[in-house]
């Protein structure tokens, strides 16, 4: 197929060339010349040859020069990305200019990349950053962190999120915060906030606090901050979480982050890690128990409490456990020893607060030992044991510790938290 082309429009200069087609053919009622004598003009000049037909162009070139700006290149056709097709070989086509720009676009990765580790840096040494890079599209997340050693807490203060990403078909979102504690991330050690309807920049300013956490868990543990988009009708969706090692976190000390959230590939490889090590993670899986001790004089009677719980293990199949805890003062001394708390219904972290008396001499405390039990309770069937500990002369470490203040400092109440462990479980309850 083939385009007429147009001649060029009329010029007011005459053509550089003569013989170029493209002179325009004199008009057919041309009159004299003023400068030609009369008598020139007698005989009729020889006809003009019709000017030639158009350029001729193909439909290809006619859109290259209309359409195409810069330079043609070649079409790749299938055969040049499968040669097989060829009869003979070929050399293969030349590399296009979109390739260039991908090479350009690596480089670009490159430097993005160290942007992000600068940004980690600066994140883990209290430098705040409010960045405005591609990766941050989730939204950003401020909280403040302070570890308070005297009473084993942890407080988590969620101040808010900003630009959160959209999960809702209306363009906005229901979210909330849940938090876990690394290695070993369960319902035990699970907390969170209340959800915000339909909003990309909740406020929640809510402090939630982990109970039982010592200066050792604080050199291995890692605090993992996950968004979350709550839907009633489905399954709640993950919009982005931070971490924070809780060894950069100082005692006392108040620190407040300001992170982008990212989606961080979830491993079991720390909890693995974490079950071979051996023993001592083993039974700190099991909870911990915050006991106090008291021995008063004037009545001749130790004053055992039993505070709380923690990170209790979960022995129903809803993943959580209805605990009580059971005492028994060794030597046993009939129905006086023994003593129960009250049921806390599903729960891992439940706060008893309830005191027994033991009436006692002072001289015979060092002979006694006193058993704690922690089990869940299960309505017409036998309770399930989760963990125990013993306090006493023949304990060792912090629970020798605990026993040894309390004989020493008379009328004082000492308080300790003791990890539950499966040795010397009893064999009822």
């Amino acid at each position: 197929m083939s385009v007429s082309k147009p001649p060029p429009p009329h010029s007011h200069f005459p053509p550089s060339n003569p013989s170029s087609h493209l002179s325009l053919p004199p008009s057919s009622s041309t009159s004299p010349s003023p400068s030609t004598p009369p008598s020139a003009a007698g005989p009729p000049s020889p006809a003009v040859p019709p000017p030639p037909s158009p350029v001729k162009i193909s439909m290809q070139e006619h859109f290259a020069i209309n359409v195409c700006p810069g330079p043609i290149l070649p079409i790749p056709q299938i055969s040049d990305f499968f040669p097989r097709f060829h009869d003979f070989p070929i050399t293969p086509p030349p590399p296009r200019e979109k390739q260039i720009l991908k090479d350009k676009d690596k480089d670009g990765d490159g430097n993005r990349e160290k942007d992000r580790k600068r940004e980690r840096e600066q994140e883990e040494n209290g430098e705040f950053v409010d960045s405005d890079d591609d990766d941050t599209y989730l939204g950003t997340l401020e909280f403040s962190l302070l570890f308070d050693q005297e009473n084993n807490c942890l407080h988590c203060t969620i101040h808010k999120a900003k630009g959160l990403k959209a999960m809702d078909s209306n363009g906005l979102a229901d979210p909330y915060v849940k938090l876990h504690l690394l290695p070993g991330a369960s319902k035990a050690n699970k907390l969170r906030t209340k959800t915000l309807k339909n909003t990309l920049n909740p406020v929640w300013n809510e402090t939630l606090i982990y109970h039982g956490i010592t200066a050792a868990d604080m050199t291995t543990k890692t605090l993992r901050l996950c968004v979350c988009d709550m839907d009633r009708l489905g399954r709640n969706e993950f919009i982005g979480e931070v971490r924070v090692a809780l060894k950069k976190l100082k005692e006392g000390e108040s620190k407040k982050y300001y992170m982008g959230l990212e989606r961080i590939a979830q491993t079991r490889e720390g909890n693995s890690q974490a079950v071979d090590a051996g023993a001592p993670v083993a039974e700190e899986e099991r909870g911990r128990i915050l006991v106090s001790l008291q021995y008063l004089t004037e009545k001749s009677s130790l004053i055992v409490g039993i505070i709380r719980c923690a990170h209790l293990a979960a022995m129903d199949s809803n993943g959580y456990s209805d605990p009580f805890v059971k005492i028994i003062l060794q030597p046993d001394m009939g129905k006086k020893s023994k003593y129960k708390t009250s049921v806390k219904k599903k729960t891992l972290n439940p706060e008893f607060n309830e005191e027994f008396a033991y009436e006692v001499p002072h001289d015979q405390l060092a002979k006694k030992t006193l058993e704690i039990s922690v089990w869940d309770y299960d309505l017409g069937m036998s309770n399930d044991f989760i963990g125990g500990v013993e306090l006493g002369i023949n304990a060792k470490g912090e629970r020798l510790k605990h026993w040894f203040e309390c004989l020493k400092h008379k009328g004082k109440k000492v308080e300790y938290w003791h990890t539950l462990t499966q040795q010397g479980a009893p064999s009822s309850d």
